[in-house]
């Protein structure tokens, strides 16, 4: 198995002319163009100061010269560090005191304020989207850097902050061996290939768009079609000249909203994946009804990349995330004991295998408390495998509502409210609750121009759930808050709403 960077170079030397970022509007880059664009900034890097070990923070906006950082931190044995472009100037401030990076890349509109954070210790540039930036300037007048650093598959590649939602982010160190090992397990599974022509308009920040969509490319030879951004009508307009789309579920919302998204504008697709979020069953069979083509889904997070997919043979399920990957397992446990629980039954979701991470930075003991003994790591989610082998995702450990000493799991009861006609979506969440412990509360999203009455909700899902389950209150709302890869987020809303029952 090959580091993503030896992995990158077979690719340029397989087919250096062949385009590695098609730009609608734009230049084409080929695979050549590509190596020597990172071989130069590998330069930059080295005169920098950046050691092997050393982290690449990087929070800019989307565009190849930011995969070229990437691909070049991998080179000479550093560390890369990707950061959400919306993160506030104290949460960078958090980020470099926690990883103490060497160099920090920003945008070249927010260098002034970041120049302030420069010491010996620590090196600030700019790049831009447009191949603009303090760093680009460097690059253009340097000589490229053809060697590397030789990198063993357990040697840190990368490290990911986690989304924080319960406290201080994590930082999730990944190691080549991780990335290059789900990486080959993907290949495999959904049949991703050179001949591929991928639709890239995922964020580059994330374990989505960066050590998915981008390191199965640069991998397999094939070709990223690159928006900065994701655009309906855009991607519709493309999907004659692709092949594969890789998405969030919001993009399939918006794709159906489109009349143009139809059997004749997706002809020539041959995949669509939806991850990082829920897909709503809707969506799913829908999508179907206007194209024929059924999106596959899968499962995985920061700490492991990818865990498990739909087949890409066979029956993709709505509301289900299918079977493990290749060389990983996985198992339902009891979340008190760990003890195995058969099949059919809810339980914490522990995973095995190579893309399992190293280990959180700089907290072994919060690693310790994260991993059995036998090395399979708890995840924090909570679900089931059927009887047909498919993996079913019930929410995370965290959003368990326990009312009157029973566990509520929000999915089940989400699942029920969303087949409302009239609702969009819902979220189900525990809110302290004088009797109960916590009240089990449904926030619901209605179709615009929908009037929903609280007890129309309630009675309609009054008999296919026992008492203990059933919502007190219905709460209405015009959405949902979500990050940036459209998760939905329980701790605002059970932020936004603490004192309901008070």
């Amino acid at each position: 198995m090959q580091t993503i960077y030896d992995s990158f170079l077979a690719s340029v030397e397989a087919s250096p002319d062949k385009a590695l970022f098609d730009r609608p509007g734009k230049p084409d880059i080929s695979f050549a163009e590509a190596r020597d664009s990172v071989w130069r900034l590998a330069t930059v890097l080295t005169d920098i100061g950046v050691k092997p070990g050393d982290r690449v923070a990087a929070q800019t906006d989307k565009s190849p010269e930011a995969i070229f950082l990437y691909l070049a931190t991998l080179q000479i044995g550093a560390v890369y560090l990707p950061l959400n472009t919306a993160y506030t100037g104290s949460e960078i401030d958090y980020f470099i005191g926690d990883a103490a990076p060497r160099l920090f890349v920003c945008r070249p509109g927010t260098l002034a304020g970041h120049k302030a954070r420069q010491n010996d210790g620590l090196r600030v540039e700019s790049l831009g989207d447009e191949g603009d930036g303090t760093l680009a300037d460097l690059v253009r007048v340097a000589k490229p850097r053809q060697d590397r650093v030789e990198r063993q598959m357990n040697d840190a590649a990368a490290i990911l902050y986690t989304s924080g939602t319960t406290g201080r982010s994590k930082g999730a160190v990944l190691t080549h061996g991780n990335l290059a090992s789900n990486t080959a397990a993907l290949l495999e599974s959904w049949r991703y290939t050179a001949d591929d022509r991928l639709i890239h308009a995922l964020p580059i920040f994330h374990t989505h768009g960066l050590f998915v969509a981008a390191n199965m490319s640069i991998v397999a030879g094939a070709t990223m079609i690159w928006l900065a951004k994701f655009d309906d009508e855009a991607v519709i307009d493309l999907m004659a000249d692709a092949t594969v789309l890789m998405g969030v579920p919001t993009f399939y919302t918006r794709l159906l909203k489109s009349d143009r998204l139809n059997r004749e504008t997706t002809a020539n697709m041959r995949l669509f994946v939806s991850g990082s979020a829920p897909l709503l069953a809707e969506d799913h069979r829908n999508f179907e009804a206007r194209t024929a083509h059924q999106i596959l889904e899968r499962y995985g997070m920061t700490e492991t990349c990818m865990i498990a997919t739909n087949p890409y043979d066979g029956a993709r399920k709505p509301g289900a995330v299918g079977m493990p990957l290749p060389g990983i397992e996985i198992r339902i446990t009891d979340r008190e004991t760990g003890a195995l629980l058969p099949r059919g039954e809810i339980g914490a979701i522990e995973v095995r295998g190579p893309n399992v991470f190293d280990g959180y930075w700089k907290l072994p003991e919060k690693t310790a408390a994260e991993f059995r003994a036998d090395r399979f790591f708890i995840t924090g989610d909570l679900g089931q495998i059927g009887e047909d082998g498919y993996l079913r995702i019930v929410g995370r450990d965290k959003d368990l509502v326990i009312s009157g000493g029973y566990n509520v799991y929000p999915k089940e009861v989400e699942g029920l409210i969303d087949d409302i006609p009239g609702v969009i979506e819902s979220a189900v969440i525990g809110l302290p609750h004088p009797d109960l412990g916590e009240g089990v509360t449904a926030v619901v999203v209605p179709e615009v121009g929908i009037h929903l009455e609280e007890a129309r909700i309630i009675a309609a899902i009054g008999n296919r759930l026992a008492r203990y389950k059933q919502p007190k209150r219905v709460l209405f709302v015009t959405e949902l808050p979500r990050n940036a890869m459209g998760k939905v987020q329980k701790a605002e809303l059970r932020k936004a709403f603490a004192g309901l029952y008070a």
